[in-house]
């Protein structure tokens, strides 16, 4: 399901216009540098829990050698962070059926 396609059942569900549902849908999952609430709020260190569904969090990665498989040389790797989706309990459980 893309972008569009979200907004459109958030229309139809919600009782929204179209332009109303992807205001919403983009103000929730845009990934551009401040924007987003999603993002800015893990931007932030924050995590973002939606009862039910699941919690959007930020994990890191440590520093560490790795190898290079053009050359084989050993090469740093700095540490970064990554976002993580956790599923809930009682997603999991519908996926599950």
């Amino acid at each position: 399901m893309t972008k569009t396609e979200l907004a459109r059942k958030l229309a139809k569900q919600a009782g929204l216009t179209l332009k109303d549902a992807q205001a919403a849908v983009n103000s929730l999952f845009d990934a551009r540098p401040g924007k987003g609430i999603i993002a800015v709020e893990l931007d932030a260190g924050r995590k973002v829990t939606i009862p039910g569904f699941g919690v959007f969090k930020t994990a890191s990665r440590k520093a560490r050698t790795g190898i290079n498989p053009k050359t084989g040389q050993k090469m740093n790797i700095a540490a970064k962070k990554y976002p993580v989706f956790k599923a809930g309990k009682t997603l999991k459980e519908r996926v599950a059926k």
